[in-house]
């Protein structure tokens, strides 16, 4: 019996001439939670992480932008508000009065803090993993490295400028901390006071260009972590991921230029 450097513990048995060795994983084979605690912290497990964290923010991504586009259909007649800010106090009045007033909404915003959460950290665990397995020849190829290292260092840079973004946008509608001209429960208004400041319009725009990208290779790759890399759906996969991408980006983009031009004030 003896260890190794990643402390597993090795038993060799002798029958005869025949030596045998196998590993002993007494620690990490007891029970269900020893199990999912180390599925959890290996790179597998934390590509799984990522990849149902992923594919729940794609989801709010969509949803928020359908959400959004209610700012083009302008006031409800009858009612005499605005669309997008009924839609605004539906989101706050979830559960009716079943249970106090926007607690469903903080469900859902705490659930979506959770997946960001746990998506950023395993991207910077398999980050850091990916740093410290550089220059021990894992590529054959020199070109593969290049291009796996392209889209990884992309990613990454993406994602920083993401939440950055996300960041401001809380305190711009909100919070109303960036935004001299908020009121709380005044969407359709809101918005038209902040992308009508050109600095403002321009920094969604170029937030939504690295939003799709982000969108169209975490969609892409999703399939890859889970295990379902069948080369008879790669161009299906690739055109889910393209169309995913493009209708976020075109709904979101829409709104920033309709305010931005005028075309709705």
């Amino acid at each position: 019996m003896h260890k190794d450097d990643d402390n597993h513990t090795y038993i060799h048995s002798k029958e005869g001439s025949v030596t045998t060795t196998k590993r002993a994983d007494v620690q990490t084979r007891q029970g269900w939670r020893s199990w999912l605690g180390g599925f959890f912290t290996s790179s597998v497990g934390l590509k799984w992480l990522m990849a149902l964290t992923g594919i729940g923010l794609l989801l709010y991504v969509l949803v928020h932008m359908i959400g959004n586009l209610k700012i083009f259909l302008g006031v409800d007649p009858t009612t005499g508000e605005y669309q997008i800010d009924l839609y605004g106090e539906a989101l706050r009045d979830l559960g009716g009065h079943l249970v106090p007033r926007t607690s469903i909404l903080w469900l859902f915003r705490i659930g979506l803090i959770a997946m960001f959460g746990i998506h950023i950290y395993a991207a910077a665990e398999l980050t850091a993993r990916n740093l410290k397995a550089r220059g021990r020849g894992r590529y054959d190829h020199k070109r593969d490295y290049e291009a796996v290292n392209y889209a990884n260092r992309t990613m990454r840079w993406g994602g920083v400028i993401i939440l950055l973004f996300l960041l401001f946008h809380i305190a711009d509608l909100t919070l109303g901390g960036a935004n001299a001209e908020f009121v709380r429960g005044d969407v359709y208004n809101n918005v038209v006071a902040s992308l009508t400041r050109p600095a403002v319009a321009l920094l969604y725009l170029v937030a939504q260009f690295a939003l799709a990208f982000h969108i169209y290779h975490g969609a892409w790759s999703l399939f890859q972590s889970l295990g379902s890399v069948n080369a008879r759906y790669k161009d299906l996969r690739r055109a889910l991921a393209v169309a995913f991408a493009a209708t976020v980006f075109i709904g979101n983009t829409a709104i920033v230029l309709a305010v931005a031009t005028g075309y709705i004030s």
